[in-house]
């Protein structure tokens, strides 16, 4: 029975919480899951008392859809997309259309939009901004791929979108073959970027000239009240100044050992977003700094 405006497959929390935002917009939302229990938990719990549909096969998936099919992947990037892609391509037709929603590096995009155009069926790839919060209450979509989809996926990814303070969606086509999750790169190495500025204003204010956590906390939300508004900047404020149960400032007792998840450069674009500081060394900059930090800071 043809019901359901758009299918979502991968049910971690990040496809549960656009599944919701979804709904909440009005628009009926059939799931899968690789493991199929998890479909069972997820309508007994996060999604009891919605329109949600449950699939219990990829098949039962396919014929919940209204046509043109919109068949939406959370998934791992690499195998696991390309698998679905395979089982999922017997079931559907001319013009449906499937939307890659992870992490997939742009160039995977761009192949599997070539392959997918030869058998009739629409390939998007779509960058999803926000984490889980943005999944649920907002994201910024960054689709592209097979132009031919957008007319069909523009009203839902338009309307769960985050929208800016004109009202306007945080979501637009950005262009053709890898060109969204080519976007998405982009933004994660502008986003990467910030932070590293940020943790270097951290550095110079506090070893050269020596502020306080709560000096500088008031410092990051001075900063938020003007150009540098910002989400980074604003939780950065709040985190120098939170306190930890004893009393202690939380933030001395974070260890130093970031890592690098999946979400970051790919290998062919990395060394044009790469670069070394050398700000905290060069002896110039450390006394134009030290000279505008006011004395009674010491």
């Amino acid at each position: 029975m043809e019901v359901a405006d758009i299918g979502l497959i991968g049910l971690a929390v990040m496809g549960q919480n656009l599944v919701l935002n979804m709904n909440d917009h009005g628009f009926t939302v059939v799931v899968f899951n690789r493991t199929v229990s998890k479909v069972d938990q997820f309508l007994a719990n996060e999604a009891k008392g919605t329109k949600v549909i449950g699939a219990k096969s990829l098949e039962d998936f396919v014929r919940a859809l209204k046509k043109p099919r919109i068949a939406m992947l959370l998934v791992k990037a690499g195998a696991a997309v390309d698998d679905f892609i395979a089982k999922l391509l017997p079931l559907l037709d001319e013009n449906d259309i499937i939307v890659d929603g992870g992490n997939s590096e742009f160039t995977d995009t761009e192949r599997r939009c070539t392959e997918l155009a030869k058998k009739g069926i629409l390939y998007v790839g779509s960058g999803v901004s926000g984490g889980e919060e943005g999944a649920r209450h907002g994201p910024s979509l960054m689709p592209g791929g097979n132009p031919k989809a957008w007319p069909s996926i523009k009203p839902i990814f338009q309307s769960i979108a985050a929208k800016a303070k004109t009202g306007e969606p945080c979501c637009d086509w950005t262009g053709s073959g890898g060109a969204g999750h080519f976007v998405k790169m982009v933004h994660n190495g502008i986003e990467y970027g910030d932070m590293q500025l940020i943790a270097e204003a951290y550095h110079l204010m506090r070893e050269v000239g020596g502020l306080s956590n709560q000096e500088m906390s008031q410092v990051f939300k001075k900063w938020n009240e003007g150009p540098l508004e910002s989400y980074l900047i604003e939780i950065t404020g709040h985190i120098l100044s939170f306190e930890d149960k004893d009393g202690s400032m939380l933030i001395d007792h974070i260890l130093d050992t970031a890592g690098q998840g999946r979400t970051g450069i790919p290998d062919q674009i990395a060394p044009y977003f790469e670069y070394a500081s050398e700000f905290v060394t060069d002896t110039k900059s450390t006394k134009i700094f030290k000279a505008a930090v006011p004395k009674t800071n010491k």
